[in-house]
């Protein structure tokens, strides 16, 4: 054979190798595409993994005194292995099936022994391991459910797969909803506190590892534990009252019901801290029903009406274009502008006034002559001024949605030379939202200082503090004292002398403010024929010693008056009242008034903290009659001895005589159990005093 024929022969044999091997790989390939095409689909599907994200308990969200406005709280979604160790064998799960389903079907009810067993044998039938058995179980559910057959063989023995979620709650339900908010992923459309302060409140996402099981289901690979425990949120301590704003809210609706508004607002503030201590809005829907969509108080920028007249009179006083006793000719309460509208008082009999007057009559006529008088050749000076108080910027609020105001100037493309000047001085040509006005009203309480409001007061986590906040100080000194003194006195001199008069007539406490009635333009058609009315009230309280400071908007009453002596006065006045008779830093002792029998009150020994916040009210003198009192200044003259009664576990109390709550705390105290019937005072006690008889022992007693 030639060396040539060889060499051919060679190249020819490793050709038909190489051929031979393609050949095989591209029939395994086959084989294994379209043959076993199923079986390694499905091992590469049980084989995959991936980790999942674990939101974090969100933190809480608390009231001023540290009531509960928003809390997470843990539900649970329940799965089961239904091949896990406990039940390998058929016997060990047949055995038990039929119990675990007879106690699923005693807890929920929903289903039938018999159902709850066919569901779990089919689960067993299907080899599942991960097989759902039931969603948003309580905590209380679940400690149950750990103890039902089979599952207390043990986390693992049992199979039972527990995925811990958190839920959101308001434990006072709507109370501020709108203004705590919803959790929003897309951070622009942030709501309310949630939306605001999420970054602390969501805390760190965790992670688990999931595996995909046949079917597309994914299952935890460590039994539901996490492979990275997620961080609880922080807390966030808030300004709201809720007692003040429980009474905000059934007021406002209370009074939005009766006149069959369109919507309303209340802000009630805290003059010295600009902490809003209750903040209410409701809207009226389809089904004439009220609930809160929108936050009115800090995104409603309007007309604001006569409350403005506080900052053209500020204004006038500030540059001594008048005085208080300067007077103008109402002109009976019509006044043509030239080249512009007619300016309309309610009143109809003004004519000469003082500055004085024309403020607590709210006259239009008045404020807008007095501007255009003072300004019409150089209106600039009076909008700087406007704009010296800040009214044309936003308040940066701690929550989205504040609205933007517009105060127009000369330079304004909507500036018109013949109207706007005299028509800005009571309230229109303008945009202001609710809270922005009461800032305003709450610098003149707060001496001339202008402080933005705040929601949130502290963050804290983990009990300790991350971050406090303070009100910010917008303007030091909005005007002159001699201004301010004014301007408190023509405040004061509205609800004593003008249109406020009879609303806070014998009243416990002074206040100070001023009514708005503002007809409100119906989008592009204007004002036009139909009226649209805006009533409000923005003042502060006690007048001569300020503490709080409010805002009431009520628009589109339908129903009765539309003036806002008479609309949003009297919710002014209900909420003022019940925040007096609550805040005791605010309410004066009562005088003791002795009339027939003069013996002093009877004392129990009920709760004795109790009784001593009625004395301090009552301004009953208490005698501290203990051996080393005159020794340590106490004065034990006239006065109530008492001492907090100490009860002996096991040894029943006198309780004959007592009311319910003080029969509660001496029996609960000295370690019983009590059943209650009747109302009144107990008349009589199963045990008599001084029995002895073991500790939780129920002891009933009858009230007359």
């Amino acid at each position: 054979m030639s060396i040539r024929t060889n060499i051919l022969m060679r190249v020819y044999l490793a050709f038909g190798l190489i051929l031979l091997f393609a050949a095989a790989v591209v029939i395994q390939l086959f084989r294994v595409q379209f043959v076993q095409g199923k079986k390694w689909k499905a091992m590469a599907t049980t084989l995959s993994t991936r980790y999942q994200t674990v939101e974090a308990a969100r933190g809480n969200i608390f009231a001023v005194d540290m009531s509960l406005l928003a809390t997470s709280v843990p539900e649970y979604e329940l799965h089961m292995d239904m091949l896990a160790p406990g039940i390998a064998d058929d016997q060990s799960f047949n055995e038990n099936v039929d119990s675990l389903a007879i106690k699923f079907s005693q807890l929920y009810g929903d289903k039938s022994a018999k159902e709850y067993s066919r569901m779990l044998r089919d689960a067993r039938k299907e080899g599942s391991r991960y097989e759902l058995i039931r969603r948003k179980v309580t905590h209380r559910e679940l400690t149950l459910i750990r103890k039902f057959p089979i599952y207390r063989m043990g986390k693992y023995k049992g199979g039972l797969i527990v995925i811990e979620q958190n839920r959101r709650v308001l434990p006072f339900r709507s109370l501020a909803a709108r203004t705590i908010g919803y959790k929003n992923d897309n951070v622009k459309n942030a709501v309310g506190l949630e939306g605001a302060y999420a970054s602390y409140i969501n805390g760190e996402s965790g992670k688990r590892l999931m595996q995909r099981m046949a079917g597309g289901t994914w299952m935890p690979v460590n039994n539901g534990d996490d492979e990275v425990e997620p961080k609880e949120g922080a807390d966030i301590i808030s300004t709201i009252d809720v007692n003040f704003q429980d009474v905000a809210q059934d007021v406002l609706k209370a009074q939005l019901e009766a006149t069959e508004a369109d919507h309303g607002c209340v802000v009630l503030m805290e003059v010295a801290t600009g902490e809003i201590r209750a903040i209410a809005n409701f809207t009226r829907n389809k089904e004439g029903k009220y609930e809160e969509k929108l936050n009115y108080a800090i995104s409603n920028a309007a007309d604001p009406g006569s409350t403005f007249k506080l900052a053209t009179y500020m204004t006038l006083f500030d540059q001594h274009k008048i005085d208080t006793n300067s007077t103008i000719n109402a002109e009976g309460g019509k006044y043509k502008i030239p080249k512009g509208p007619t300016i309309s008082d309610v009143e109809d009999y003004n004519f000469v006034i003082t500055a004085k007057t024309a403020f607590e009559q709210s006259s239009n006529v008045a404020a807008a002559k007095f501007v255009y008088n003072a300004y019409n050749n150089n209106p600039k000076e009076f909008t700087d001024k406007l704009y010296s108080y800040h009214l044309n910027e936003p308040l940066g609020l701690q929550i989205a949605g504040e609205g933007i105001p517009v105060v127009k100037n000369p330079k304004s493309r909507s500036w018109n030379k013949y109207y706007t000047l005299p028509e800005m001085a009571y309230g229109y040509e303008m945009k202001i939202t609710p809270l922005q006005m009461l800032t305003l009203y709450n610098a003149v309480a707060n001496n001339g200082k202008m402080i933005a409001p705040i929601l949130v007061k502290e963050i804290r986590r983990l009990g300790n503090t991350v971050e406090q906040f303070q009100a910010r100080v917008i303007n030091e000194k909005v005007c002159s004292d001699a201004t301010l003194g004014k301007m408190r006195s023509l405040l004061e001199g509205v609800i004593t002398e003008g249109n406020g008069k009879t609303l806070f007539k014998n009243s416990l406490y002074s206040v100070a403010g001023k009514t708005g009635t503002a007809q409100i333009a119906n989008g592009a058609s204007g004002y036009g024929l139909k009226k649209t009315y805006q009533a409000s009230f923005c003042g502060y309280f006690p007048a001569k010693n300020p503490k709080y400071s409010m805002i009431v908007v009520v628009n589109h009453p339908t129903v009765g008056s539309y003036l806002a002596a008479k609309v949003a006065g009297p919710v002014f006045k209900k909420i003022a009242d019940r925040v007096y008779a609550s805040d005791q830093g605010m309410n004066q002792a009562v005088p003791m008034h002795y009339v027939g029998n003069t013996n002093l009150p009877q004392i129990k020994k009920g709760n004795v903290k109790a009784l001593k916040q009625v004395y301090t009210k009552l301004g009953v003198k208490p005698l501290y009659a203990t051996n080393n009192a005159a020794g340590n200044g106490v004065d034990t003259s006239n006065g109530i001895a008492f001492e907090d009664a100490s009860y002996k576990s096991g040894v029943v109390p006198q309780v004959k005589g007592m009311g319910l709550s003080d029969a509660l705390y001496a029996l609960g105290n000295a370690g019983y159990k009590v059943v209650a019937r009747g109302s009144g005072m107990v008349a009589n006690q199963s045990a008599s005093a001084g029995s002895i008889i073991p500790k939780g022992s129920k002891i009933i007693i009858e009230l007359q």
